[in-house]
């Protein structure tokens, strides 16, 4: 099937993409419009936590659509509050504002910090996040981004963001000063290249924001809903944020987020906090259908054993062709390659035939691993074989 070009260059320019259109999808496959299948180990940039076309979702979908779409962000709706409570049982946080995309519930902890800085540090609102993070695509959330480059693409920048290195608690320490107000990380630097926070740091990090009355934010927008082997990932470490945001995986592939905070940093003003589709009934549908089977008993379980099964072939595969190792937490990981063929084994791996793959490479000497958290360990293995032929291709 030829592409539509005039369709093709209708769509504004921002990325490199392949020629080829998907067209469909179920469970760790994608399969484009020359019916070419892929295994995809991506899922939308950890998006899909279920795999593509679940039936929950699926069903969650049809059985909303049927009874109430968009009523306005002004009322209730049973989903948003039903899928509110899930998130505030299941964590430590007491309210839960729903988004739409991970940028949006991460620009909303931003202003909510500095509303709290207004009303208890006498109108702090410096916020310390870390070199080589990533937060989104706005403004605001640029600024905070650690991201190579990114503090002159749309200068000037949003002030209050002074930058501190990831597991280095004296970097954190340097940086605070009376117009501090929080610090912000991801517990897993996902585009750094999938770059962990020690529980050790987290820990630290922890006591040294309450020592001062600083706001403790976690961007649980990638590593959230069961990507690290936990619902959440700060809970690898013991401790209890003050905010939290979700995106991504909330949705399992439709547009959804969320802001979480604890009741005495819950601050909002009446009309401080708004949004046309927050709360939207269809997409919180969803967000139910998904986190009750991620709830669900034995779930988490074979998240870890997939986890185990991917960290040890990948580790393998290091050892074979003299890499520098693997590292991640749960079903978020990279391969550290000796060699920056990263690009070249990504392009090697969707050319594949008469089957594909996807894959992700970060930086020009790593692969990053995302799929769906039910993936089967069939599907682990065939990608760890596929892998390993292609890594003899591009290396030969």
């Amino acid at each position: 099937m030829t592409i539509d070009r005039a369709g093709v260059n209708a769509l504004m320019e921002i990325t490199s993409r392949p020629d080829l259109v998907f067209v469909g999808g179920q469970g760790s496959w994608l399969q484009d419009s020359a019916g070419k299948r892929y295994l995809d180990f991506i899922q939308g940039w950890a998006v899909n936590c279920l795999g593509h076309n679940p039936a929950p979702m699926i069903d969650a979908l049809a059985r909303q659509s049927h009874a109430l779409i968009n009523p306005s962000p002004a009322f209730y709706n049973q989903p948003s509050i039903d899928l509110a409570k899930r998130i505030v049982e299941a964590s430590c946080f007491d309210r839960v504002f729903f988004a739409n995309s991970g940028a949006e519930a991460n620009e909303g902890a931003i202003k909510l910090a500095r509303k709290w800085g207004q009303l208890h540090r006498k109108g702090a609102y410096k916020i310390i996040t870390f070199d080589h993070s990533f937060h989104g695509r706005t403004l605001a959330t640029m600024s905070a981004s650690g991201k190579a480059g990114w503090d002159t693409k749309f200068a000037p920048q949003v002030d209050g963001f002074p930058k501190a290195d990831l597991n280095d608690l004296d970097s954190v320490r340097a940086l605070i000063d009376d117009q501090t107000v929080a610090v912000m990380l991801e517990p897993v630097q996902g585009e750094a290249g999938v770059i962990p926070a020690t529980s050790e740091f987290l820990q630290a990090l922890r006591a040294l924001t309450r020592e001062h009355g600083l706001l403790l934010i976690v961007d649980e927008v990638q590593t959230g809903m069961g990507r690290t082997g936990r619902m959440f990932a700060y809970q690898h470490a013991g401790i209890e944020p003050d905010i939290m945001t979700l995106g991504k995986g909330i949705g399992g592939g439709v547009p959804l987020a969320a802001l979480c905070a604890r009741e005495a940093v819950s601050c909002f003003e009446h009309g401080d906090q708004g949004g046309t589709y927050n709360g939207n009934p269809l997409m919180t549908a969803v967000g139910v259908a998904v986190f009750d089977t991620l709830a669900a008993p034995g779930f988490m379980d074979t998240v870890n054993q997939r986890a185990n099964q991917l960290s040890a072939g990948l580790m393998a595969l290091s050892d074979k062709w003299g890499m520098k190792g693997e590292r991640g937490l749960g079903l978020l990981r990279a391969l550290i390659m000796d060699r920056d063929d990263g690009p070249a084994l990504v392009a090697a791996a969707r050319e594949r035939t008469p089957e594909g793959l996807l894959l992700n490479a970060p930086r020009g000497n790593l692969l990053r691993f995302m799929p769906a958290l039910n993936v089967s360990a069939q599907d682990v293995d065939t990608m760890l074989q596929w892998l390993d032929d292609l890594v003899a291709q591009v290396r030969r």
